[in-house]
């Protein structure tokens, strides 16, 4: 099957979501270091074989599984008592080649949009967010499943990380008295424009993401480039 060229905006989501993940040369190593591995590696062996404390070790292969390149597999402890269970962190079937993961296809992105238009705006962006929401409970969950993020922050970089791999090229920012999502690229690109509603499934996918790794959380969209501002930033 011919592929489709990547667009100006998807190429350049690509090169911020593969620079997030890999633009740091430990990271780097650390991946290798785990695809070289057929079951995975722990915190601890990470922090050993590098010499890292192994806060930063976890850092690392939290960002690595935010970016969809680990997935993370729970491990029961050998003895009752002993301790929470051990998180392996795995190389996912994802591939690291020349053509950067972020794709759209444009054809079913319109035919959402159409598909929305004919929903009354209320019902649509409702069942836009459900959607997001859902999607980032599942993505946040295979993240980090059955332990949460210690601190709103951190949860927030985690997410911001999960919406970069996913084209939206997005980070934090401190904004007045709280925090907010900052996303310079959407993924969807010109049916946003047309069928704003689409944007709720960004807010879902954030607050879906949140109630996971978090606690429970009422995101808004303050900006957004379906609007006509430059960027997409969502408050939480």
């Amino acid at each position: 099957m011919e592929q489709v060229p990547l667009s100006a905006e998807a190429f350049t989501a690509g090169v911020t979501a593969a620079t997030s993940a890999f633009g740091d040369a430990t990271r780097r190593d650390i991946y290798l270091f785990a695809h070289a591995s057929d079951t995975g590696v722990t915190t601890a062996e990470v922090a050993s074989r590098f010499g890292l404390h192994p806060n930063v070790a976890r850092h690392h292969l939290d960002k690595l599984a935010a970016g969809g390149y680990l997935e993370v597999q729970i491990g029961r402890p050998t003895n009752p008592g002993a301790g929470r269970p051990s998180k392996r962190y795995q190389v996912t079937e994802k591939a690291l080649a020349l053509e950067f993961p972020v794709r759209r296809d444009d054809l079913l992105i319109a035919l959402l949009g159409r598909a929305l238009a004919l929903v009354p705006i209320e019902a649509a962006e409702a069942m836009a967010e459900a959607v997001g929401e859902e999607y980032g409970q599942s993505l946040a969950a295979s993240m980090a499943p059955g332990e949460g993020h210690r601190s709103l922050q951190a949860a927030l970089h985690a997410v911001a990380d999960a919406l970069t791999a996913h084209g939206f090229a997005s980070h934090t920012e401190t904004r007045g008295a709280g925090l907010a999502i900052i996303s310079e690229q959407c993924p969807f690109g010109g049916a946003a424009v047309q069928h704003p509603v689409i944007c709720a499934v960004d807010r879902g996918i954030v607050k879906g993401m949140l109630e996971t790794l978090y606690g429970d959380t009422v995101p808004e969209t303050s900006e957004s480039r379906a609007g006509g501002d430059d960027i997409c930033v969502t408050l939480v």
